[in-house]
């Protein structure tokens, strides 16, 4: 099992990202105040519901583990 270094990134969105989306979404590229925006709402979003991810996360891990332990 490999081991995660404390400092490696486990999940990012970048601009990119960001205005793939965008494009898919609404047809055309954030300008920068969009960005801006965009980048405050993901922060929000993000933070304000975190623990039901890191609840679901862990949840999942425990529930693949004693599957395996059946094995």
């Amino acid at each position: 099992m490999e081991t995660i270094k404390k400092e490696e990134v486990l999940f990012y969105i970048t601009k990119e990202t960001i205005q793939y989306e965008a494009m898919q979404k609404i047809g055309r590229y954030l300008t920068d105040e969009e960005l801006d925006v965009a980048k405050k709402g993901l922060e929000w979003g993000l933070m304000t519901d975190i623990d039901t991810v890191y609840n679901a996360i862990l949840f999942e891990m425990i529930k693949e583990n004693k599957n395996y332990d059946k094995d």
